[in-house]
């Protein structure tokens, strides 16, 4: 069992950034593919980054080089600093953590989400 605790939302403006941290419970942290993941109202979950614990990274689509995940496995922590937001960004986002790339969307352990707001 792992528990997962999101930090760092808050509100932002157009072009701004803010760092999402998650903290993981657990000695075997290292062993998990970690993830953010976001749901704006709505809309379905999607993936925002991904790392494996052996540092392969995806991202999703609409990142286009304004996030950047990475992982401190010493301290079970996850996260993502994220550039250049915008309105659509704006969504809960979630820290996850699952044994496999293959696995579903909605799978593995989650975290209550952060919000992140981006507005004028």
């Amino acid at each position: 069992q792992v528990q997962l605790v999101e930090s760092g939302g808050g509100l932002v403006q157009p072009g701004g950034s803010l760092r999402l941290s998650c903290a993981a419970s657990g000695s075997i942290f290292s062993r998990y593919v970690m993830g953010w993941y976001r749901q704006a109202p709505g809309m379905q979950r999607e993936l925002v980054a991904r790392i494996t614990s052996g540092g392969n990274i995806n991202y999703g689509a609409f990142v286009k080089g304004r996030f950047t995940i990475s992982r401190d496995n010493a301290k079970n922590m996850v996260y993502l600093q994220m550039t250049s937001l915008k309105p659509e960004d704006t969504a809960v986002y979630f820290c996850n953590a699952r044994m496999s790339i293959f696995s579903s969307t909605m799978g593995g352990y989650w975290g209550q989400g952060t919000q992140v707001t981006v507005s004028s």
